[in-house]
């Protein structure tokens, strides 16, 4: 195996990357460490190879959407981010911030829309939307560890994770530097500005 920092295993990280993006567009894989090793399967790479990233695959997943379907990612998009909208607006109380792809703008059609809720306890957010008549299902954490409550809501065709953090949880999470966060004045200004 080449070493991690040779020319030759960069190209394979890449082509890894670029393979599993592609998997994860066109077929909605979710599991982003399954996709690469796939996505490692399918170019005939030992399995010892160097995986990339999920950054290098988030990026990845940005240049196939730019080349492979512009207009069509820029519409789903817009449709998640219109949606996110509808239920952080519907949410307000529990000061919804929109994270993940769908808030980077690198969504495909098959991403949830995945929103932080601020609650206290989780069973309070449980309780408003037992009243409010929306089912639910509890939903594992994402290979994240946190241990936040998660909670699935399918609407038309469309999932909406809701994570329910503290105010302590949300003031000491740590975020990479590009994670991109939409509080709901953000979100009604973002999409202000594309109403073209």
């Amino acid at each position: 195996m080449p070493r991690r920092d040779s020319p030759h295993a960069q190209r394979n990280r890449v082509r890894i990357a670029q393979a599993a993006a592609r998997l994860i567009a066109e077929h909605g894989l979710a599991d982003w460490r399954a996709a690469k090793r796939k996505a490692c399967r399918q170019l005939g790479l030992p399995e010892r190879e160097g995986l990339p990233d999920n950054e290098e695959v988030e990026q990845a997943l940005r240049d196939y959407n730019s080349l492979f379907q512009p207009a069509a990612q820029a519409a789903s998009l817009r449709a998640q981010r219109m949606e996110a909208l509808r239920w952080m607006e519907q949410l307000s109380s529990w000061y919804p911030v929109l994270v993940g792809a769908v808030a980077a703008g690198w969504a495909t059609v098959h991403s949830e829309i995945r929103l932080e809720l601020q609650a206290p306890d989780p069973k309070s957010v449980e309780l408003a939307l037992i009243n409010a008549g929306i089912p639910y299902t509890a939903a594992s954490p994402q290979g994240d560890g946190s241990g936040e409550a998660q909670l699935r809501v399918e609407h038309s065709g469309i999932t909406v994770r809701l994570v329910v953090v503290s105010a302590e949880q949300r003031r000491n999470r740590s975020r990479r530097s590009d994670d991109e966060r939409l509080a709901l004045s953000g979100l009604r200004a973002l999409l202000a500005g594309t109403e073209s």
